[in-house]
């Protein structure tokens, strides 16, 4: 029994700590920026093990009202239109993607800006349901500590917009020698449309895909309410 005791215990202490490391980080992130994530050392990793590739890591911290307002409007636009109305969830959202994959059809995602956030800064890539679970404790937390206009900016300084590329600055200045605060908004829809896959696609060398989707997301941009961010 003592044994049994002592197990529970060390297992009480974890979970303790685990709050408070986890709580305590959020709250620091809320003032501070966020200086590396998970996915960028993973990227790094990857790098130093190809010997074709270099170390690439091109990143630039911005506040909100250095970045152009057409590029929280085009994300807005392009990857979560409930992002003001929701708590971190879209529900109706995950519900369709679950039937879809139901079916057996290609699986689709339903993740929010605020989930992909979370996930960006504080975890790794995967799909197991352990990673999402911490996901869902993220996304809570940060909802609940940041607010929507903090997750916006921590998301568009930190979100992978091509290979080594982290964040709309250094996106901006990569793909048009320009700082994010003098981004049209053709430019702005460029950059959200090849976020589904950024090491794929580039905004300075569009395929006909991708100015489709920019088309599509700058009459998005139109028909959505203005987000006031910065102001």
């Amino acid at each position: 029994m003592k044994y049994v005791r002592k197990f529970f215990r060390l297992i009480l202490k974890l979970v303790l700590w685990f709050f408070v490391i986890t709580i305590g980080l959020t709250v620091v992130y809320k003032f501070v920026p966020v200086p590396l994530t998970p996915l960028m050392l993973i990227r790094l990793a990857e790098q130093a093990t190809d010997s074709e590739k270099s170390l690439k890591l091109y990143k630039d911290w911005v506040s909100i009202d250095k970045i152009s307002k057409h590029a929280p409007q085009a994300v807005f636009a392009s990857e979560d239109q409930k992002f003001m109305d929701h708590n971190g969830f879209d529900i109706e959202e995950m519900k369709k993607v679950w039937e879809s994959n139901k079916t057996g059809k290609k699986i689709r995602g339903a993740s929010t800006i605020s989930q992909q956030t979370a996930k960006n800064v504080f975890l790794w890539p995967g799909r197991n349901l352990v990673r999402k679970g911490l996901e869902a404790y993220f996304t809570v937390l940060i909802e609940f500590i940041w607010g929507k206009e903090r997750i916006m900016t921590v998301y568009l300084n930190v979100i992978e917009m091509g290979e080594g590329i982290y964040g709309i600055e250094a996106a901006a200045q990569h793909n048009f020698n320009k700082p994010a605060e003098k981004l049209s908004r053709n430019e702005a829809a460029l950059i959200a449309a090849v976020l589904p896959n950024p090491r794929r696609w580039s905004p300075a060398r569009p395929t006909p895909y991708i100015l489709g989707r920019q088309v599509w997301i700058l009459r998005q941009m139109n028909n959505l309410k203005q987000l006031e961010m910065g102001v």
